[in-house]
């Protein structure tokens, strides 16, 4: 409890590098920047069968930012087919630190607002950052490597005020090995096209299913206790 007062006292004390105004533009910026990409990716053909590997970096915006509404494993999997497994994951990392600071810096936004601020001081909220606190870096580099959602993490991260470069440091040291095994599979199985996009099409729809179907029943209990 007194690391996470800590960590508040520290956070209250320092001054924003910017002003109001230019952290919400930087934050929409970031944003507008994802969604054009997904826009682009989603709409041309030519570019989701291309084989050119800036593709795959570009790719990682999307597929990392934030809460990733789409998967990162198809993608590397469909690459793995046509380059070795360290090319893919060199590439894929790249692309995923560049992204994982935009993500800081978007989350830095978020826990600034007052709302985010009413949210931390909960006693839910606030045993789960005590937890992660007692081993950072251990649970970055396995939430990094296995297959758990990664997204609280980045929420944890800046909350705590980890500094940056050690989460990008842990990301850099447990999402690499995990873009090589997925890029070997790739590679050594050579997965058909229709069959990565089912598993495109599944993974999807693991995440954002159980969430459309969170949002309906939520829906349908507000229109319950409005009647």
């Amino acid at each position: 409890m007194n690391s996470y007062k800590n960590f508040n006292s520290l956070s209250s004390q320092r001054t924003k590098k910017f002003p109001p105004k230019i952290t919400t533009f930087m934050f929409i910026l970031e944003v507008f920047l994802i969604i054009a990409l997904l826009v682009v990716w989603f709409s041309s053909d030519s570019i989701q069968k291309s084989k050119n590997l800036w593709i795959l970096f570009f790719y990682s915006f999307p597929s990392e930012f934030l809460i990733a509404i789409v998967p990162h494993e198809p993608v590397l999997l469909y690459f793995g087919k046509f380059y070795s497994p360290q090319t893919v994951a060199l590439v894929a990392i790249a692309g995923t630190l560049l992204t994982e600071t935009l993500n800081y810096s978007a989350f830095k936004f978020v826990t600034d607002t007052n709302f985010f601020q009413k949210i931390r001081h909960r006693k839910v909220v606030t045993k789960i950052v005590e937890l992660f606190n007692k081993a950072p870096f251990a649970a970055l580099l396995v939430a990094g490597f296995t297959p758990v959602p990664f997204y609280p993490f980045r929420f944890l991260v800046v909350m705590v005020r980890y500094p940056l470069w050690k989460y990008i440091f842990a990301v850099f040291l447990s999402r690499t090995p995990r873009f090589y095994i997925i890029a070997l599979i790739g590679h050594a199985i050579k997965i058909p096209d229709y069959l990565i996009i089912a598993i495109f099409i599944a993974l999807i729809a693991s995440v954002n299913v159980p969430l459309l179907k969170k949002f309906l029943k939520k829906r349908q209990r507000n229109k319950t206790n409005a009647s």
